[in-house]
């Protein structure tokens, strides 16, 4: 399916650019931890792309070409796209999960702030649980019970990477805490983006954060039972890598402004360990009612557009054009202002 140089190519790119993903993908048969290596390829590579250009719009609009020649079968002439074009003819990739992708980017582009929780989550879904979903289409998984809480999962991994990152995003000039939480302890935005400082309402907000991931966390596990048997430990794994962060964050004190939460190769092995026997108890336990859960309803698109095979090669949708609109817009803007 994939070109064995573009595979090498892809497993280097993730084993120097994501140590966890690299770590749980050990635990993936062959046949899905090729093609998840070679997505998750692709994503950094588009995440990088827009992270790292000055011209943000540019950027984000490249990438839309670049998928576009992805499914049209005509992709880029480089590793991860050709890559990428070879797993969307192989597992009838629907175009609205690295569709959903874009977009996230898109907002990141735009410096897009969040006021509510619900706000992060839908940008969460988009970033984080889209892959989780297109994760489940290289395991031959469309039920929607486990779209439902593999998208769960997407969007505890990516709390628990913003209680991470509080500080360092700040320093950025990049803020993802919910605007009304900030408000609810008297933060100013504005002041706390100039002046990034730890403090014991941040502190408290870090905190409040990883609770809801937690949260997630024990919904996304119901969905395990709901994947192929040899798949389950590498997704075990990363539930139990990302969750190790999130305790690390605590035992900081919840200060990810001046630290930084790491894991050790040691703890990532006891995970790794762990992963086997959870996933052999999983064979033995009856299914989890929790899997029978609503999604949330900011990842139910992604839910149905997976579900429905039929919706594979469907045009951009007018939402996606509209955002890529908004940043044109936006960064000519700021170009005029600033020639």
């Amino acid at each position: 399916m994939i070109a064995r140089a573009d595979m090498e190519h892809c497993v280097e790119a993730i084993r120097h650019g994501s140590r966890s993903f690299y770590t749980a993908s050990k635990l993936l048969p062959r046949s899905v931890r090729e093609p998840a290596l070679a997505l998750y390829a692709f994503c950094r590579l588009a995440d990088d792309a827009v992270d790292l250009n000055m011209e943000k719009a540019e950027a984000v609009l490249n990438l839309h070409n670049r998928l576009d020649l992805a499914y049209a079968g005509t992709p880029r002439d480089t590793p991860p796209d050709r890559a990428f074009a070879a797993i969307i003819e192989e597992f009838a990739m629907p175009r609205a999960l690295p569709e959903a992708l874009l977009e996230g980017l898109a907002w990141d582009a735009m410096e897009r702030r969040y006021a509510t929780l619900s706000e992060l989550r839908a940008y969460s879904a988009r970033v984080a649980s889209a892959v989780g979903a297109m994760m489940c289409v290289l395991m031959r998984v469309r039920d929607r019970h486990a779209l439902a809480r593999a998208c769960d999962l997407g969007v505890a991994m990516q709390l628990t990477n913003i209680a991470r990152d509080v500080g360092e995003d700040a320093r950025e000039g990049r803020l993802y805490l919910p605007t009304d939480w900030l408000d609810e302890v008297g933060i100013d935005p504005a002041a706390f983006l100039s002046d990034p400082r730890m403090s014991p309402e941040i502190g408290a907000l870090v905190a409040r954060l990883l609770r809801e991931a937690d949260a997630l966390y024990i919904r996304a596990e119901a969905g395990l039972q709901g994947l192929p048997v040899s798949s389950r430990p590498g997704i075990f794994a990363a539930r139990h890598v990302y969750a190790g962060i999130g305790r690390m964050v605590r035992r900081n004190g919840n200060d990810s402004i001046t630290q930084r939460a790491y894991t050790s190769q040691a703890q990532k092995l006891g995970w790794l360990m762990l992963s086997g026997i959870r996933t052999a108890n999983s064979v033995l336990m009856p299914k989890n009612a929790v899997i029978y859960a609503r999604a949330l309803p900011e990842t139910q698109f992604l839910v149905d557009a997976t579900a429905d095979r039929r919706k594979t090669a469907t045009d951009w949708s007018d939402a996606l054009y509209a955002t890529l609109a908004s940043l044109k817009a936006r960064d000519s803007a700021q170009h005029d202002a600033f020639p």
